[in-house]
């Protein structure tokens, strides 16, 4: 069986009682950097064998931790911190033990982004991780534009050395939002800071940064403006049927059919 234990974030204490037993029961546990690693187990007296499952040997530890498991062994993997698979190595695991049928399952606890997400304030019930801005400056642009229109909370997350440049990119994109930036999570410099994208964010950049992004203002459907029978003759001009016309205009307007129902284009 494999083990997807997901570790502290920060303080070492927020670890719960099943990853310990998961990570004491372990025959061996793969760990994004092994002396990173070390220093959780030797806290909580776990002595195991480590191996390493990083980002340059992702695949080969893949098939390495696939063979032991079909062997019977219990594998546990881990990365530096949080959650495997969210933004750290795992997720070609997980696609390798599914192709062959090897079991596995998810230890859960600590995510960073959901913390900061909890901590900024910013609505949560809509969101979208967008984890680490990746490739060139022109490609993190055109990935930023997909997301320009979005209504929901933008989460990020960002390296010191790239913090400044990442709210740039940001402002660039998106305009000027406010903004919340959340550090440290869980331990004793824990902070979340509110600005907005054109003033940036100032001081000192130190610990991995989660950034926040509010959403974009919700744009009014032009159609709303047109009566409820002309919103319904819209779409059927458009070539659908009464009844899916009738679903579309009252999606549009966030009502449910049975109040549109009177206005429908044919005469009953």
């Amino acid at each position: 069986m494999v083990y997807f234990v997901a570790t502290p974030i920060g303080n070492l204490g927020d670890i719960s009682l099943r990853a310990l037993d998961t990570l004491r029961g372990a025959d061996v546990i793969f760990c994004e950097d092994t002396r990173h690693s070390l220093k959780l187990l030797n806290y909580y007296e776990i002595k195991k064998p480590l191996m390493s499952c990083h980002k340059y040997n992702e695949l080969a530890a893949a098939q390495k931790l696939a063979d032991l498991a079909a062997e019977g062994k219990n594998v546990a993997v881990v990365t530096d911190a949080g959650t495997p698979v969210v933004s750290d190595p795992g997720n070609l695991l997980v696609n390798v033990l599914r192709e062959r049928g090897v079991p596995y399952t998810l230890v859960p606890g600590a995510c960073a982004f959901v913390a900061a997400l909890v901590l900024s304030g910013f609505p949560a019930d809509k969101f979208a991780f967008l984890g680490f801005l990746r490739g060139k400056a022109s490609e993190k642009r055109t990935f930023l534009r997909e997301y320009a229109d979005f209504c929901g909370t933008l989460v990020f997350y960002s390296a010191p050395q790239d913090v400044d440049s990442d709210i740039a990119l940001l402002s660039g994109a998106f305009g000027d939002r406010e903004a919340c930036a959340v550090r440290e999570i869980t331990k004793v410099h824990e902070s979340v800071e509110y600005f907005t994208l054109a003033e940036g964010l100032s001081g000192e950049k130190r610990g991995e940064y989660v950034l926040l992004v509010k959403g974009a203002e919700k744009k009014e459907n032009p159609l709303n403006l047109l009566s409820e029978r002309d919103h319904i003759a819209h779409y059927v001009a458009q070539g659908m049927s009464e009844k899916d016309a009738l679903k579309a205009a009252a999606r549009d307007r966030g009502v449910s059919k049975s109040e549109l129902y009177k206005f429908t284009v044919r005469e009953k």
